[in-house]
């Protein structure tokens, strides 16, 4: 009886681990290719824009991304944890999509208006003509409509763990964008174009995206009004987080943008890029480690051993990476270019921060999928305390002084965030078990 369960157990094991091995080579080539890709297609931004147009190219993309923020607040992990609930139920987890989209439209109609007045001033305030300023502001609109709808129509595949599906899109979408830059960008080398090649590949993502997620969620379902409520029950806790990521996820951006130079904008723009290679872990995180980890029955025990796996793996992970940059810091700005010569200590300092920011984002995602949310007066309080009086204490018209500072305050934030979640974990009911 002992060898024949000691038999089932190896075999299950092996199974298991045959199974993750499969799924991680897998979904870790494509989404190696879709780094690579995306890399190449920013040194190429970075190499051939002159360091005045990169600075308004890259003021555009960090304000894309606070709007996208913005539309969202946190809509998207809200819907990402009720969906967790129902991921077997068509029917239910349709609901749960199309009440995300709705919510995300209504947000996107307040949020729009708000982040292009800012941008306008910002382009304005780094020498940017009146019409070039527009121009820009019209390249990012469409970009930020297609990125709304994707972000929720990839939960149903998330969950479902169709993983392969998604890449698919994905690699096809970075070469779509690569193979217009190519042909554009080095005979009109402009901000403007830089932004719409984003904009043209997602289209066709977003169609792919919605017939995928058709599979496992009925998308003609009516709003469910207890869902939406579920949903925005959740939002309304994490919204002042998200407004707050949206000032201080980008703040080296932010300050260097008020306080510094047009050339120091393009420098933290340009050094930020190489984060991308962070966003390959971050991703397969987000696709393979967090839906599972919501997925977990309630037990304590168990919990507790998988977050601290997760979390030690990551900081192996990102140690080996720091130590890499560091090593081959010369090599890596030779990549950037010839405007971006000497900044060594910058660059790794800059990857310093990417990796804290992993860091967080896992911690975040880990706890808010299975609907663990932060005190946002707390948290929020804290690491104002902590920006204002690192602000006091650096220089913030230098770029390294910024970066510190982005250490600093995310290092606190990732620790309070981290502590919160192992506290929810040991008070987990071990009789409330999830499906």
């Amino acid at each position: 009886m002992i060898e024949a369960i000691t038999s089932r157990i190896q075999i299950f094991d092996y199974t298991k681990l045959r199974q993750w091995s499969k799924l991680i080579s897998v979904t870790g080539f494509t989404q190696a290719l879709i780094q690579i890709v995306g890399l190449v297609c920013g040194i190429m931004v970075i190499r051939v824009l002159p360091p005045s147009e990169y600075a308004l190219y890259t003021l555009a993309n960090t304000m894309l991304g606070t709007m996208i923020v913005l539309a969202d607040g946190g809509i998207a992990t809200a819907a990402m944890s009720q969906g967790a609930k129902v991921w077997k139920e068509s029917d239910k987890l349709g609901s749960v999509i199309v009440a995300g989209l709705r919510l995300r439209k209504i947000f996107a109609g307040i949020s729009l208006p708000i982040s292009l007045g800012i941008l306008l001033f910002l382009l304005i305030h780094h020498g940017a003509s009146w019409l070039l300023a527009f121009l820009i502001l019209l390249s990012i609109v469409p970009t930020f409509y297609m990125l709304l709808h994707a972000g929720i129509l990839e939960i149903s595949p998330k969950l479902q763990q169709d993983i392969i599906q998604l890449q698919r899109i994905k690699v096809v979408t970075n070469i779509g964008r690569f193979l217009i830059l190519s042909i554009t960008i080095f005979t009109f080398p402009f901000a403007v174009i830089g932004l719409l090649a984003v904009s043209i590949p997602q289209i066709w993502a977003n169609s792919r995206y919605k017939k995928i997620s058709s599979k496992y969620a009925d998308l003609n379902q009516e709003i469910d009004p207890v869902i939406q409520k579920n949903i925005l029950k959740m939002v309304w806790r994490l919204l002042p987080e998200a407004i707050y990521y949206c000032l201080s996820g980008q703040i080296a951006i932010w300050l260097i943008s008020v306080f510094g130079s047009t050339n120091g904008v393009a420098q933290a723009g340009a050094l930020s890029r190489l984060s991308i290679v962070l966003g390959f872990f971050s991703i397969l995180f987000a696709n393979l480690v967090a839906p599972r980890f919501a997925r977990l029955p309630n037990l304590s025990k168990l919990l507790l051993v998988r977050y601290l796996q997760i979390q030690l793996a990551l900081v192996v992970l990102c140690t080996a990476i720091t130590g890499m940059v560091w090593l081959f810091s010369n090599q890596i700005l030779w990549v950037l270019g010839g405007h971006y010569k000497g900044l060594n200590t910058e660059l790794v300092l800059m990857v310093v921060g990417s990796c804290l920011n992993l860091l967080y984002g896992a911690s975040f995602l880990l706890g808010t999928y299975r609907s663990w949310i932060i005190n946002p007066v707390v948290f929020i309080s804290i690491s104002v305390i902590s920006t204002i009086t690192a602000i006091f204490a650096l220089d913030v018209s230098s770029l390294k002084s910024i970066i510190i500072l982005n250490i600093a305050v995310t290092s606190i934030e990732f620790l309070m965030l981290s502590i919160f979640n192992i506290l929810k974990i040991l008070r987990v009911n071990d009789s409330d078990i999830c499906d």
